[in-house]
């Protein structure tokens, strides 16, 4: 396991969230047979673990720069370190009482990710990995699967959905991808699928339509545990372009030839 300052510093402010995250999901189930629905309450909860997140932060790392799913870009005094944080991603799961949800903290140092951690509170699972230090879940050392075999893979995908990314082309992606895997999964929490290609549960995921806070700490995890990372058309760069896909270094090669196939 990594015990690293900086960890500490992470993992901390991260179970800090987590505890009014935690809460908040016990209350959702309660609010689902409402008339008015739960939904002014989850953005209150996203809003509220994403303060605790930021002044736990700020406290720890003074002058730090941050890139927050609701309160947008704030520069800081430092300009070689960001925050990247998505405070509860997996909303929509959250909103219908779904357990699979995570909150995602990683750390951009002069245009890199140097170090991430994801945390499913209602798994109590922890996702850490530092930059050449490796990748683990809950003090054990994770990997990314080994199967070369493309018809035995389960890959995950996220699907656009109302007024939201292209919908014709994932329709094609999803196609050509379904026709040769073993299985597909869309779980809804974009951290949560990286960090399951890093511990080998997924072969391979792709998806369009991210930001940052989505995948900084995942595409750490996903490479310090073995695996590739590319955007869902082979650039290097995926925080650039808003899109990923990923896998052991086959299976990645092997998705990103089926989506090249859907574009024609």
């Amino acid at each position: 396991m990594i015990r690293s300052p900086l960890m500490t510093v992470m993992t901390d402010a991260v179970m800090k969230a987590s505890r009014s995250l935690k809460r908040d999901f016990g209350e959702v189930e309660n609010l689902q047979v409402s008339r008015k629905g739960p939904g002014d309450f989850v953005s209150a909860a996203d809003r509220k673990a994403e303060k605790i997140l930021r002044e736990a932060l700020e406290k720890a790392r003074p002058g730090y720069g941050f890139v927050m799913e609701e309160q947008g870009v704030v520069e800081g005094t430092d300009t070689s370190h960001r925050w990247h944080i998505d405070p509860l991603d997996g909303t929509t799961n959250f909103l219908h009482g779904l357990p699979q949800f995570a909150i995602s903290v990683g750390l951009e140092r002069d245009g890199q990710i140097v170090a991430g951690v994801i945390y499913d509170p209602a798994k109590d699972e922890l996702f850490i990995a530092e930059k050449g230090k490796g990748a683990y879940l809950n003090n054990r050392r994770i990997r990314v699967a080994a199967r070369t075999e493309v018809p035995d893979a389960v890959v995950a995908c996220g699907l656009p959905h109302i007024g939201k990314g292209d919908h014709g082309l994932f329709l094609r992606e999803c196609a050509s991808v379904m026709a040769n895997v073993g299985g597909m999964r869309r779980w809804g929490a974009a951290s949560l699928d990286l960090a399951y290609v890093a511990c080998g549960r997924f072969d391979a995921y792709w998806e369009r339509g991210l930001s940052s806070w989505d995948m900084a700490a995942g595409i750490l995890m996903v490479r310090e545990a073995g695996g590739f990372v590319s955007d869902a058309d082979g650039v290097p760069n995926p925080m650039a372009t808003g899109s990923i896909a990923c896998g052991n270094e086959y299976m990645h090669r092997e998705l990103l030839k089926l989506l090249k196939k859907a574009k024609g």
